[in-house]
């Protein structure tokens, strides 16, 4: 408790808070992290299902996977974690969300500034015109896959394979919310994904605070982070959140 009311006390004094999140915040709202015992790509070789090759080449196969991916999503819930986030932004603390999920849980819990750093499943997105259109429940119901009105192409979500570069304006409003901030809270990534990894690193070189939530310590713990909670944010943040009412 005292860990927490330092942290409080820290952001209450500094504000300008950026956090960035890995698939860890997510778990408590039912969506396994892709790397773990339940995870996607113990099922699925993300080689075969998740590289863009494999799309353009058998768009069939691997719509088998975005279809398993998209029940779980559309079944899942903000947690505790994530509405802990967005009453921080209302109360003028948090300034951003930088997330490597593609899940659009931050959307749904209220965050108005969430740059999604490896995109959004929620939306679909045509290979070759780039447009746009909402991922729903029904689309599931279209096989082998939903195309593209104007190309005929196969839609894909809107979201970065394996093999495809990060949009370079989630890079470029990310590296600036994070040389910017005054504290980082790090929350469930394992801190291995590259070059999302390289955010905190940004952050904490423009002299901010790193506040670190993860249920296991990761390279980021012993090199830069100031403050580690071990542990799930959803048991951290509403007690924080609290302090600053």
């Amino acid at each position: 408790m005292d860990t927490i009311k330092k942290v409080a006390e820290i952001i209450k004094e500094k504000k300008n808070v950026v956090a960035f999140t890995g698939a860890g915040i997510s778990v408590e709202s039912g969506i396994p992290t892709f790397r773990g015992a339940q995870g996607l790509w113990e099922r699925y070789d993300p080689d075969e299902y998740a590289h863009i090759s494999s799309f353009n080449r058998n768009p069939e196969k691997v719509w088998m996977m975005l279809r398993e991916m998209a029940q779980v999503i559309f079944e899942a819930k903000p947690s505790a974690a994530h509405e802990a986030l967005s009453e921080l932004e209302k109360m003028g603390y948090l300034r951003a969300v930088i997330t490597q999920n593609v899940d659009g849980l931050h959307h749904l819990a209220g965050n108005k500034n969430v740059i999604e750093y490896h995109g959004n499943h929620r939306w679909l997105v045509c290979p070759l015109c780039r447009g746009k259109t909402p991922f729903t429940k029904d689309v599931l119901s279209i096989f082998p896959y939903p195309r593209c009105e104007t190309c005929q192409r196969a839609l894909k979500p809107d979201v970065v394979f394996f093999g495809e570069n990060i949009p370079i304006e989630a890079m470029i409003r990310a590296n600036e919310e994070a040389k910017n901030c005054n504290v980082m809270f790090i929350i469930g990534t394992s801190g291995v994904v590259y070059p999302a990894a390289e955010i905190p690193y940004i952050s904490k070189s423009h002299g901010a605070i790193i506040v670190e939530f993860n249920v296991e310590r990761t390279p980021f713990t012993n090199s830069i982070t100031d403050y580690f909670f071990a542990g799930s944010a959803s048991s951290f943040l509403p007690e924080i959140v609290k302090m600053l009412r």
